[in-house]
């Protein structure tokens, strides 16, 4: 009994690191953690726009908030794509996007730094700087969805 007791905890602990190596039980997850995560971006991205566009005040903090948001948000949906059966899984995706998944992670590292330097920008709290690494980021961010997101 002791012996059974002892290769279960030796097995558990084994197998602890797998399971904790991936935050996604399956393909469908991934997905939806993908989605969840960029709808984040885009309401950060559309507070941002609204204020450097002149639609609500331009308050500096608030900008710092999403830019420090940004820049934990664009780090995060790339490992998805590669989860086995998230291809079968859906989403809105371009079938190209399985083709060129170095490509993807590529966009998702430009990004992310695109989003490290809005961070940068955000902190200094020049308006002007903060608009030019907010259209930085929205391109490449644009760019990404004009060559892999489904319509």
């Amino acid at each position: 009994m002791k012996k059974a007791l002892i290769s279960s905890l030796l097995c558990l602990s084994f197998a602890l690191p797998v399971v904790a190596a991936t935050a996604f039980t399956d393909g469908k997850d991934a997905v939806s953690y993908r989605q969840a995560n960029f709808q984040m971006i885009r309401h950060n991205m559309g507070d941002i726009q609204d204020m450097i566009r002149g639609n609500v005040a331009f308050d500096v903090e608030r900008v710092q908030r999403r830019a420090e948001a940004l820049a934990l948000l664009s780090q995060l949906p790339w490992e998805t794509f590669t989860v086995p059966g998230t291809q079968a899984a859906g989403g809105e995706v371009k079938p190209a996007i399985w083709d060129n998944l170095v490509d993807v992670q590529e966009r998702g590292e430009k990004l992310a730094a695109d989003a490290a330097a809005l961070l940068v920008a955000a902190k200094a709290g020049e308006q002007a700087a903060i608009r030019k690494a907010f259209g930085d980021y929205a391109r490449n961010c644009k760019a990404c969805h004009d060559k892999y997101k489904a319509d």
